[in-house]
């Protein structure tokens, strides 16, 4: 059997921490479509895929 893991999300402040930017950067890049947009995973739970965020940092050489 093989052993999947869920995929890994990060909040937005671990978005800023990661980009040493203010929390609500995030959130304004995704509205203007400059980073993935991230996933509403309940009611007051929205989060962005590492492995999205990974690939898109990728793409532009690096950390943003």
């Amino acid at each position: 059997m093989k052993n999947h893991n869920p995929p890994a999300f990060l909040s937005d402040k671990d978005l800023a921490d990661r980009w040493s930017v203010h929390r609500a950067t995030p959130w304004e890049w995704a509205r203007q479509g400059r980073i993935p947009a991230p996933v509403k995973l309940s009611g007051r739970c929205t989060r962005w895929k590492l492995a999205e965020i990974e690939a898109w940092e990728e793409k532009q050489g690096g950390v943003h």
